[in-house]
Formats: C-alpha cells, sequence, structure tokens
C-alpha cells in the first residue's frame, strides 16, 4: 500500500511540473555531456601527448652553402670535422642520458623524404638535394628534456639552426588543455544551475502541494514517506536527463570523433572511442543522481515543516 502510494504521488508530481520537469531533463542534460566531453577531452589529450612526445626529435641542421649569413656558417659549408665533433658531442657522457639514438639525414635522404611529404605539390619539381641541409636527428630518452640537448649546439660552428618539436606540440597541447578547461568550466557552471534548478523545482512542487503534506503529517506519515516521493521525482528526471546525455555522447564518439576526425586528421592514430565513451557513463549517471538526490533532500528539509 504505502509503495502503490509513493508511485501515486510520484505520477502526480511528474504531472503537475511537466515544464519544470522538462528543465531540469534537460539541463542535466547538457551538464553531464559537457563534463563527458571534458573527461574525454582530457583522455585524448593524454593519449596524443604519450604518442606524439615518444616520437620527439630535435634536428640538428648542418651549414649548406647559402648559409654564409648567419655567423655559426660564416666559414662556409659545414666541414667532415664539424660533423665528426658534434656527433662526438652527441654521444658523449654528458649527453647519453638524454641521447636515446642519433642517425645522420644527408642531403639525398633529405630530399627523398621531402618528395614523400609533398608527392602531390608542384613545390617538388623547384628543390633539389642541393638545397636541402644535412642534419642530425636526435630521439631522446626524456621528450620533456630537449632543452638540454638544443641549447648545446644552437649557435655552434657548423650548425645552421636546432629545432625541436616540442616548441609546436607544446602550443598543440596548450590550445587543446585551454579547450579541456573551458569544457569543464562550463559542464561546472551548468551543473550549479542543475542543482539550482531541481532545488527550485522541488521547492515548487511542495509548496503546490503543502496541504497534501499537512494531512500526511497529521495521519502519522514518516519524514521519509513524505519526502521520498519529492526526491525520487527530481532522481527520475536527473535519469532521464543522464541518459540523453551518454547517447548524445556516444554518438559525438563515434561519429564527430571516430568519423569525421579520424578521416579528417589522418595523421592522429590514437582518438579516443566508444568504449572510452562508455568508462565515462557510469560516472555521468552516478553525478547526476547523486546531485538530483542530495539537492532535493536538502531543500525539503525546510520547505516540508507544517
Amino acid at each position: 500500500m504505502r509503495f502503490q502510494f509513493i508511485v501515486s504521488e510520484i505520477k502526480i508530481g511528474l504531472r503537475r511540473n511537466v515544464t519544470m520537469t522538462v528543465s531540469v531533463i534537460l539541463v542535466t542534460t547538457v551538464s553531464l555531456l559537457l563534463l563527458g566531453v571534458g573527461v574525454l577531452a582530457q583522455k585524448q589529450v593524454s593519449a596524443m601527448k604519450d604518442y606524439w612526445y615518444d616520437r620527439v626529435q630535435v634536428s640538428i641542421f648542418l651549414c649548406g652553402k647559402e648559409d654564409t649569413k648567419k655567423a655559426s656558417c660564416s666559414g662556409g659549408e659545414v666541414t667532415q670535422a664539424q660533423r665528426d665533433s658534434i656527433l662526438d658531442d652527441l654521444k658523449s657522457p654528458q649527453l647519453t642520458k638524454y641521447v636515446a639514438e642519433v642517425y645522420y639525414e644527408s642531403k639525398d635522404e633529405a630530399y627523398k623524404r621531402f618528395k614523400e611529404q609533398f608527392k602531390d605539390s608542384t613545390v617538388v619539381d623547384n628543390i633539389t638535394p642541393d638545397v636541402l641541409p644535412e642534419s642530425y636527428r636526435v630521439r631522446l630518452v626524456d621528450p620533456q628534456q630537449y632543452a638540454a640537448v638544443s641549447d648545446q649546439f644552437r649557435d655552434r660552428p657548423g650548425v645552421s639552426d636546432v629545432r625541436d618539436q616540442n616548441q609546436v606540440l607544446d602550443r598543440l597541447f596548450a590550445l587543446l588543455n585551454g579547450l579541456k578547461w573551458c569544457a569543464w568550466f562550463v559542464a561546472g557552471m551548468t551543473l550549479i544551475c542543475s542543482v539550482l534548478l531541481v532545488a527550485t523545482t522541488i521547492r515548487l512542487n511542495a509548496f503546490t502541494r503543502r496541504r497534501e503534506t499537512g494531512i500526511m503529517r497529521l495521519v502519522g506519515a514518516s519524514n521519509l514517506v513524505i519526502q521520498l516521493p519529492f526526491v525520487l521525482e527530481s532522481m527520475i528526471a536527473a535519469l532521464t536527463g543522464a541518459v540523453f546525455a551518454s547517447v548524445i555522447l556516444v554518438l559525438f564518439t563515434q561519429f564527430a570523433i571516430q568519423g569525421w576526425l579520424r578521416t579528417t586528421l589522418r595523421f592522429i592514430d590514437n582518438w579516443v572511442t566508444v568504449g572510452d565513451a562508455s568508462l565515462v557513463m557510469p560516472w555521468m549517471f552516478l553525478l547526476g543522481m547523486l546531485i538530483a538526490g542530495v539537492s532535493s533532500f536538502l531543500s525539503l528539509r525546510r520547505y516540508l515543516k507544517v
């Protein structure tokens, strides 16, 4: 009998406050979806860091015939003695703790790699091996320690330029981290709105049913029996919002990330998958139910007193 009474009260509350219930569902959906996107963005950035930082190289470009304007190349094209000196320093005990591997790339090898990278461009027809610099490619033990190697050879005689890919990656990941924090910030703001909206909805619902509540109190109904229908109403709305957010998150992962982004940005292999999204969904449900349950319970402590 008590269970049937609680179910009937839930139906009455949902029917009386359809607009507010729909509002709670929509706000919960948006907030949990943004939270899920933020978690996936965090996982994507971490995966990309692990992938790209393991492939970071420091490129030491040697002086060519056209580099005489640079102070380090004032003596003209790099000599064999300078090449050997640079290689010896790269293999010295001072740098072995930073350097995992060193290999030399000649002008012909640089030209071959250039043609592969720009095979669909007409610029290949205007480039010859003589204009491309020879270089040492250095793979690092710890990609974060690129400065320890690059600073040793920058402005050194025989060295035209030193480039490390971290300079580009750092800017890329700073942008991605910024987008991730923006998603989390917006998710936090909408979660706060969801809490306030749930509390307001429950208060209005309790106010419109204050007469029934008073009668229930007079006939000896416990606080749990009185409060439970209101709490369950908000939790049902939050659960519905979590379902919508989960479905949208899966569709977003499948079609936007695995579909459009993977085919557009083919140089990135490790995109987040639907499996990653499925690991986030239980936390979305838990958070949605927790917010609805706690906020409605706290708001009822005052507004159900008669």
